[in-house]
């Protein structure tokens, strides 16, 4: 397997709730992408002084978060009202492949949008979402 363009790893948002059309976020430099998954222990006097972990139990996450140049389009408007109204909102992220890219897809809180900018720059935009359900993986 060869190495692969972090150019091609995408976060796109839906355009309209529930439209099903998504649109990659202007200004992207930076996103990530971490699945989380919480364990249950259940060890206990017989587990011979070894951690036991409770398989398939537990509750599973995803976080994305992103950096990007701001840009005061369309996304950007999208991600700033979402901040702003604590809604949740339908995001794509986009992992490459060599033979076929697989994107997870569903909603997504804001737990964080942070815009800074200095006198002598550019206005950059970092933000962080929590998945909020069921995220597809296709």
């Amino acid at each position: 397997m060869s190495g692969q363009k972090g150019l091609e790893f995408l976060l796109a948002v839906e355009t309209t709730p529930s439209g099903g059309t998504y649109v990659a976020i202007g200004g992207m430099r930076s996103n990530g992408m971490t699945i989380n998954n919480e364990v249950v222990d259940v060890t206990n006097k017989s587990s011979s002084g070894v951690r036991t972990l409770l398989e398939g139990a537990g509750v599973n996450s995803i976080e994305i978060s992103g950096s990007a140049v701001f840009f005061d389009d369309a996304q950007s408007a999208i991600i700033l009202a979402q901040a702003k109204a604590n809604t949740h909102v339908n995001y794509q992220l986009t992992l490459p492949s060599d033979t076929t890219a697989t994107d997870y897809t569903g909603a997504f809180a804001m737990a964080s949008c942070a815009l800074a900018g200095e006198y002598n720059g550019e206005i950059t935009l970092d933000i962080t979402l929590q998945s909020a359900g069921v995220i597809a993986v296709a």
